[in-house]
């Protein structure tokens, strides 16, 4: 049985004084007092908006019923796969495990529906995360690792806290950032909570390498090696330098050559964790962003994977 919640307040709302002493969402508290369980002196009280005045409010959680999250039929580009891992080219667009509101369309979702993996369920959806051990942005793509049972996942989650795994991007910049090591720490942005910001709340040591392979006017091909893995560390970095990645709807500004922010996650090296050997993955530029650099009148370096409007790599 839940534990009942009991408390008094005044001059707060219903639903945000529930919210707050049960510990739950918003959103949460409102659908309990619209299911008649939130108790104001004893009687149900519907009314999420009714100004409390110091009455005894009374709410028992229902209890949570357990989710898991359905595999799911969705294309993946797979750059590698044996019994420990999979190496896939993530596509822009997909998130890479559920979060709240999306449970679905992930690759998560993809690759329990490809590969089967066994997952256990849990009240929050999104915390269900089989053999993710690194993620990229929504927008990102690229190279990521999933290990495919948990002895795997637990020496490749040490060797990404440990940094011992090589990490290169690739990126079109608005403006020419200077090449070289950039170490500033990042932190969450003081006013707007969703954003991460150079210096900001809480900041931890950021390391980037940071290197201009090609330059057309004032917009530049860069390649990103992370030495530590910050939220949005490269986006931030470079906006930092003040040469915000092409198309960066929050750290830039939005480009009509590509309908996200224009980062790659290129190229990934990683012990194998049984074996021990060194594995290697490529994942070749998308095709947006190869149109995008075309379009600006960008040069690409010999040596690039490049895929073709189809998918199909170039060498």
């Amino acid at each position: 049985m839940a534990l009942v919640v009991r408390f008094k307040v005044q001059g707060v709302r219903l639903d945000q004084a529930v919210a707050f002493e049960a510990n739950t969402s918003r959103a949460k508290a409102q659908q309990w007092i619209e299911m008649g369980i939130v108790l104001v002196d004893g009687k149900p009280l519907t009314k999420a908006s009714y100004k409390l005045k110091g009455e005894m409010v009374e709410v028992e959680p229902p209890p949570q019923q357990p989710v898991s999250v359905a595999a799911e039929d969705i294309p993946l580009s797979v750059l590698y796969e044996d019994a420990d891992l999979i190496a896939i080219n993530k596509s822009p667009g997909m998130i890479t495990h559920p979060a709240p509101g999306v449970f679905s369309g992930t690759l998560v979702n993809a690759v329990l529906g490809r590969f089967g993996l066994e997952v256990s369920e849990n009240e929050k959806p999104e915390l269900v995360r089989p053999g993710i051990v690194h993620r990229l942005d929504k927008d990102t793509s690229g190279v990521i690792v999933v290990a495919r049972h948990e002895a795997a996942h637990r020496r490749l989650a040490e060797a990404f806290a440990g940094r011992s795994v090589y990490k290169r991007y690739l990126a079109l910049t608005e403006g020419v950032p200077r090449a070289g090591q950039v170490s500033a720490p990042i932190g969450r942005h003081p006013v707007d909570r969703t954003r991460m910001h150079v210096g900001g709340v809480a900041a931890r040591y950021a390391q980037t390498d940071l290197e201009v392979l090609s330059q057309a006017d004032n917009f530049a091909l860069v390649s990103a090696v992370l030495h530590t893995g910050r939220t949005h560390q490269i986006r931030v970095h470079l906006k930092h330098l003040n040469a915000p990645i092409l198309g960066d709807q929050v750290y830039g500004k939005p480009s009509p050559l590509i309908a996200r922010q224009a980062l790659h996650a290129y190229e990934l090296r990683i012990q194998h964790p049984r074996t021990g050997k060194y594995l290697h993955f490529v994942a070749p530029i998308p095709a947006d962003m190869a149109l995008a650099w075309e379009k600006l009148g960008g040069v690409w370096p010999e040596g690039l994977a490049i895929a073709s409007a189809g998918g199909a790599p170039n060498a």
